[in-house]
């Protein structure tokens, strides 16, 4: 396993402190949409929800098609007759809340181009007709390659988000892997697509109950294998008190040096705090 860029590293861990030290105008956004994969036809996969997450007061403003077609009077059964109009609906609102918010920072998960991202968003309203708001690239962020930067490529498996959830014992209500999104669409589905999407926002840097990402990984450093219970706080809860690093550390199972230290050195060295042996 290589080891994570130290400029990379230190270069993202600042973005993260920049992103939660202005996170009232930060919002975390996910979408879920018609399978990208194995298509023939050239056809733009369709949209059927969008979620942004406030990062400071956790509200959220969601955008679906099974809430458009029940303002239009229409049940589940009936949107499929009528996508293409609802699904232009929800993206003029969709539009219209970003528009309207100008400067807004982006927290994402993959969203990086047209096959699934803010391109993908924007291509599929031209191709209804609407004229997108295009949110300038300076104001997006990749989580997912924030903590590749920070951690390194091989910090868990794929799926990664599912990945990271099981590895931290995490089984969030509503949450759809990649190809249960697709199967819920082919089933028409939307509602549950609807709630996965507003739960992946939810599952974001916003969450500071618990530690994610790190439980029992070991990650190189400086040429030797050193366990890693938080490479960086603020990703996941804002710390007031570095000792209170130390009380994860000896809480979580399984967290230990190659020396079997319940609190190496080198861990205590970086809080600045005492490190008991």
């Amino acid at each position: 396993m290589s080891a994570p860029d130290p400029r990379k590293q230190k270069a993202s861990r600042a973005v993260i402190d920049r992103l939660f030290a202005d996170a009232k105008n930060v919002w975390v956004i996910h979408y879920s949409c018609e399978s990208f994969y194995d298509r023939t036809d050239g056809r733009s996969p369709r949209i059927t929800s969008i979620a942004i997450r406030k990062l400071d007061a956790g509200q959220t403003v969601s955008f679906s098609i099974h809430q458009v077609a029940e303002l239009g009077g229409i049940d589940l059964a009936g949107i499929t007759a009528q996508y293409d109009a609802f699904e232009r609906k929800m993206l003029d609102a969709y539009f219209a809340h970003i528009g309207s918010h100008r400067g807004m920072k982006y927290l994402h998960w993959n969203m990086r181009d047209i096959n699934y991202g803010f391109a993908a968003i924007e291509h599929r309203y031209r191709m209804l007709g609407g004229d997108p708001f295009v949110i300038p690239d300076d104001n997006k962020f990749d989580l997912a390659r924030l903590l590749i930067d920070i951690y390194g490529v091989e910090y868990t498996g794929h799926p990664r988000l599912t990945t990271i959830l099981e590895k931290n014992r995490v089984e969030p209500r509503d949450f759809l892997n990649g190809a249960s999104e697709a199967e819920a669409f082919e089933q028409q589905n939307y509602v549950g697509l609807h709630q996965s999407t507003l739960r992946k926002v939810m599952f974001s840097p916003t969450s500071r109950a618990a530690p994610l990402i790190a439980r029992s990984r070991q990650i190189p450093h400086g040429g030797k294998c050193m366990a890693a219970p938080f490479a960086h706080s603020s990703i996941l809860q804002q710390r007031t008190d570095p000792s209170s690093y130390l009380q994860d550390w000896q809480a979580l199972p399984g967290l230990r040096s190659p020396s079997n230290q319940v609190c190496p050195a080198w861990y205590g060295q970086q809080l600045q705090i005492a490190c008991p042996n």
